[in-house]
């Protein structure tokens, strides 16, 4: 006969909430990164006619530089993705 031990389940601890990129902070860094993308595919794209294409090519890395500052700031602020405590 077998007898009616209790079962001892180990379990993982719980997995973290999970937003994938739909905060604040992630769209932001989105639209930012994408802005400065373009500008800089701009400058490159009119280097032939004009003369200032680096101040526009150098401007895009600017703005992308600016958004990953800026994304992280909004993460540390609270508007990223929640962290879990272990």
């Amino acid at each position: 006969m077998t007898e009616n031990k209790p079962e001892i389940a180990y379990l993982p601890p719980g997995v973290p909430p999970t937003n994938h990129g739909h905060t604040v902070a992630a769209w932001v860094t989105m639209v930012g990164i994408t802005l400065g993308v373009l500008i800089s595919s701009w400058g490159v794209v009119v280097a032939q006619s004009w003369s200032a294409w680096l101040v526009l090519f150098v401007l895009g890395f600017v703005v992308v530089g600016a958004s990953l500052v800026i994304g992280l700031v909004l993460r540390n602020l609270g508007l990223g993705q929640k962290t879990v405590q272990r």
